[in-house]
């Protein structure tokens, strides 16, 4: 007798049958067991049948999946995979619509099966589709359908996208290009296309000249968000797979388009709360945008270029025009250029004889010197307000612009990650840069304001200057953090955020520190730490009784199916599934996909997941590596393999699943959470001792008495 580990019980239905509850040894060919279950219904041709699940994709029965048969699990005896191709295949070639139809429409949904896919491609199933396209005569929801299963025949990667036909290309793009489509065409149209660019460059050439910028922008301006969702994702996929040159010319189109302002208005600030897919594809382009600064970034300035010297010059000639340019002409070459060193230095440069050595260090190289010049021009005010009020300043005491400039702009690039890959899934974007031009420069031009205001707040001297471009820094984080939506609510808020409110912060965050630390409030802590714990745990099983949208990612684009996961009320199975795009919350019935807590093994996270080995390494899958985990369950050693939308879901989820393995919460949330509560639970316990020193250690305890005749006698009673 097999093992009970080959061993699984399961029920098997038919149609117009009674299901027949058996024993699959999974030692025995699959073959064998369709033959035995044919038998017991009295069908020939037993190679004529396979299994199926009845739940979730409905995934058929083969050799290489079989071990993924559950206990308990019902499959359904349907026709094998290669007689449903060739019935499919024939029904799509018939002449009646609605036999056609319906034939596209069961092979989308089967299509998304590895074993039919396999068959159907095997039978050049896709040239019959690439003739439906390219004959044109298919509409409305016939093409939807077929348009559909061959976005999911493709999925399989069993066939390259650089076989497809100029005709077929040609007529996906004129479906997007075209007004008068149904909606659902245009939408799997646009998928397709966004599919094929990163394939090929001379696919990417190819969708690029077909399909305009002007064009992807009239679907962007649509109600229909799937729509325009589409549209946005297929413009990312162009900017991503374009040359640097090509990115800057495309970029420059659309700003030309004004489609920040129209970004800002109609899609980030509509009543419809934006998606995660649209949050991310938003992140995208601020992130592609700003990277346009990176060449500037990276090159050093070159003392020989007329170019750069006659921008170095202009902020001198901006800033001191009035006092010099009128006298300078009666000066000796010599007396000249002692004048230009000493408008250099009241400039605020490290090299007054030779400025355009302070530009020699990369990052952040010539971008600081175009952004001075930016604010030179922009503001001219404000620039030779800093620069003449620091002139006269005592040098001590003066607040060097150039120098500033350049550590300012360096930091702006290390706030804002200029130079770095954009993230597979990441969502963080800044509303306000959509809602400037310029954005870049004109933050750098509220920033720099500001770096003066917190040097004169802090009456700072040039050994302060590490510590004054520190404070800066923390008020530009701790002001993006707040998301505002504008760089004028930004101007005002990182204004009002001054070096004493700066203080403050951190003397708030520096007494909660200390007031930990004494030796009863520590005692204490580790007195309440149990208990506070269980809390946590508790929580975390309650999120992950909540349960969670998860994102599957793909090898060749970013973010595909949907699925959610979430523990049942008892705590005791772990349930999973495919949804549909705008699911939020999904019944637990709704979830066929099960795992018992009792069969979870073990918790991988990060590079010993499998699915993170699978991708190509680099600095692009960073975030995927830090948001990766996998739960390995049964004997089997089976992968449940996920990537967290978040790092927040990333530690609850975490945490939770080593709750339910019996191990510690490791994740940092868990830390920050049991800070905050011991916290909370410490200033409530010595709201008592407010004012009270507390001794480090508990005071002597006194000597017993030499008797205890002070002891009541109560031999002695009243009589």
């Amino acid at each position: 007798m097999p093992p009970p580990k080959d061993v699984v019980k399961i029920a098997i239905q038919m149609v117009g049958a009674i299901p027949q509850l058996i024993e699959l040894h999974q030692t025995k060919p699959l073959a064998s067991v369709l033959k035995d279950v044919c038998d017991a219904w009295s069908l020939p041709n037993a190679e004529r049948y396979a299994l199926q699940y009845t739940d979730g994709r409905q995934t058929y029965i083969t050799e290489s999946n079989r071990r993924e048969i559950k206990n308990g699990s019902i499959l359904r005896l349907t026709t094998s995979p290669d007689q449903e191709a060739e019935r499919l295949y024939s029904g799509i070639q018939s002449n009646n619509s609605d036999v056609k139809t319906d034939s596209l429409k069961k092979l989308a949904s089967l299509s998304q099966d590895v074993t039919f896919a396999q068959e159907f491609i095997n039978r050049n199933g896709l040239k019959q589709i690439f003739y439906i396209v390219e004959e044109g005569n298919a509409t409305g929801e016939m093409l939807a359908h077929t348009l559909k299963a061959f976005m999911e025949l493709m999925e399989h990667d069993f066939v390259s996208w650089e076989t497809l036909s100029a005709a077929f290309i040609r007529k996906i793009v004129s479906y997007v290009n075209m007004n008068a489509v149904d909606a659902s065409v245009q939408q799997l149209s646009l998928s397709i296309l966004e599919n094929m660019v990163p394939t090929s460059r001379l696919l990417f050439e190819l969708v690029k000249k077909e399909v305009t910028l002007d064009r992807l922008l009239t679907h962007l301006q649509v109600t229909n968000a799937q729509l325009q969702l589409k549209a946005m994702a297929l413009l990312i996929a162009l900017l991503l797979a374009a040359t640097d040159a090509e990115r800057r010319d495309m970029m420059d189109y659309l700003r030309e388009k004004n489609i920040r302002q129209f970004i800002h208005k109609n899609i980030i600030h509509t009543s419809e709360p934006l998606g995660d897919e649209m949050a991310h594809y938003l992140y995208v382009l601020q992130s592609v945008s700003l990277n346009l600064c990176e060449r500037r970034m990276r090159s050093s300035m070159d003392p020989y270029s007329q170019e750069q010297r006659e921008l170095l010059h202009s902020l001198r000639q901006t800033a001191f025009e009035s006092e010099s340019e009128v006298s300078a002409s009666n000066f000796s070459t010599e007396r000249r250029r002692s004048l230009c060193a000493k408008e250099f230095r009241k400039l605020g440069f490290t090299n007054n004889s030779n400025p355009a050595e302070d530009f020699r260090r990369a990052p952040p190289g010539l971008l600081a010197l175009d952004n001075m010049v930016y604010f030179s021009r922009h503001t001219p005010s404000a620039y030779s307000r800093f620069v003449l009020e620091n002139s006269s300043r005592e040098d001590k005491h003066e607040c060097p612009f150039a120098r500033s400039s350049i550590q300012l702009t360096l930091i702006l690039c290390e706030i804002l990650h200029i130079g770095e890959p954009c993230s597979e899934t990441a969502q963080a974007f800044y509303p306000m840069f959509f809602g400037q031009d310029h954005f870049f420069e004109e933050l750098f031009c509220i920033c720099i304001q500001l770096v003066n205001k917190t040097w004169k707040e802090m009456r700072a001297t040039q050994e302060d200057f590490d510590k004054v471009l520190q404070v800066v820094r923390e008020q530009i984080t701790r002001t993006l953090s707040l998301k505002p939506t504008s760089l004028e609510l930004f101007k005002i808020r990182v204004n009002t955020l001054n070096y004493s409110e700066i203080l403050k912060l951190r003397q708030t965050e520096r007494l909660h520190q200390e007031e930990t630390l004494a030796v009863p409030v520590l005692e204490l802590r580790e007195r309440l730490k149990p208990e506070l714990l269980e809390l946590i745990r508790q929580q975390r099983l309650l999120h992950l009784c909540e349960g969670t949208l998860f994102r599957k990612i793909s090898s060749r684009r970013r973010q595909d199916k949907l699925w959610y996961c979430r523990l049942s009320p008892n705590h005791k199975v772990l349930h999973y599934g495919d949804v549909e795009e705008g699911v939020h919350s999904v019944p637990i019935e709704s979830l066929l996909e099960k795992i018992p807590v009792a069969d979870m093994k073990m918790l991988l996270v990060g590079k010993e997941c499998p699915h993170t080995k699978e991708k190509s390494s680099g600095k692009q899958n960073k975030d995927v590596l830090e948001l990766a985990f996998s739960l390995v369950y049964d004997v089997e050693e089976y992968c449940l393999n996920f990537v967290a939308p978040t790092r927040y879901e990333f530690c609850l989820w975490t945490d939770g699943l080593n709750v339910l393995l019996g191990k510690e919460m490791t994740s940092e949330r868990m830390q920050t959470d049991l800070d905050v509560l011991l916290s909370m639970e410490l200033k409530l316990r010595l709201l008592d001792l407010e004012n009270i020193n507390i001794p480090d250690t508990p005071p002597p305890v006194p000597k017993p008495p030499s008797n205890l005749n002070f002891c009541y006698d109560f031999s002695h009673t009243e009589q």
